[in-house]
């Protein structure tokens, strides 16, 4: 098992025990994990330990049931934990399924399919600047693909080409974007414009904020577990998005 397989099982089975039981312990999912792998020898036992700890690591769970018993064994699984195991098959914590999940819900391309990637290693190893910048680059190829689109589209239309949607400054694009597809309100399906005029503007915002942060170090921490967790939680649905207008733009845009 390669060791995003076998965090997806650990979190399957801290699921499954916390429904089951109040208080739980290491090695009870550590027993019940290893019974799950395909293999028992110790270099499959020392990936899943290192899997395992990790979680502690990066804030999924954390030791200690209650005050009485604030040490190992006991461990309860944190906030940030509840979330990854609410949406656990395309949580973050489960870069396997938050990718099939991705990657069904639109047709991103190659480039923005690798910053997302990576976004997830960095993420799991607890490295959120760099989550943060990660996702900031594959929002940015998201919006470059539109103008991609846009462009093409002019051309083919034998329009003129703003020249704020050739600025190497991407909120310069971002915001002619806008004003353009805002422009075009009377010719785009209603449920499109509705969707694009409420979640357009705050999910790129999100994103770039979170990475412009990372990006200027004015803080030890500019950004936070949380913070980049909603980045990548909320990609999806700004990917899906993207590719609905890139696709009317490409078809319908006069």
């Amino acid at each position: 098992m390669q060791g995003t397989d076998i965090r997806a099982m650990v979190l399957e089975v801290v699921d499954e025990l916390s429904r089951k039981y109040d208080n739980l312990q290491s090695g009870s999912v550590l027993q019940e994990a290893s019974r799950r792998l395909p293999r028992r020898d110790r270099s499959a036992e020392q990936a899943l330990l290192t899997v395992f700890y990790d979680l502690f690591r990066t804030g999924y769970l954390s030791w200690g049931h209650d005050l009485p018993n604030p040490n190992p064994p006991f461990f309860h699984v944190t906030d940030l934990g509840r979330q990854a195991l609410a949406l656990r098959s395309r949580d973050p914590a489960n870069p396997d399924g938050y990718l099939a999940h991705l990657r069904a819900r639109a047709a991103i391309g190659p480039v923005t399919d690798s910053y997302v990637t990576e976004a997830l290693n960095t993420f799991n190893t607890a490295c959120f600047k760099a989550t943060a910048v990660m996702v900031g680059a594959a929002a940015e190829s998201l919006v470059l693909g539109i103008r991609d689109a846009l462009v093409a589209r002019l051309h083919a239309l034998g329009h003129s080409v703003p020249a704020a949607l050739n600025d190497w400054r991407v909120k310069r694009i971002l915001d002619s974007l806008e004003t353009m597809i805002t422009a075009k309100k009377g010719t785009l399906p209603v449920p499109l414009f509705e969707r694009f005029e409420a979640n357009w503007p705050a999910f790129t915002h999100q994103i770039r904020t979170a990475r412009n942060e990372a990006g200027h170090p004015v803080t030890v921490d500019p950004v936070t577990a949380e913070e980049v967790h909603g980045s990548l939680l909320i990609f999806p649905e700004l990917a899906t998005l993207a590719k609905q207008i890139e696709d009317w733009i490409s078809k319908n845009y006069s």
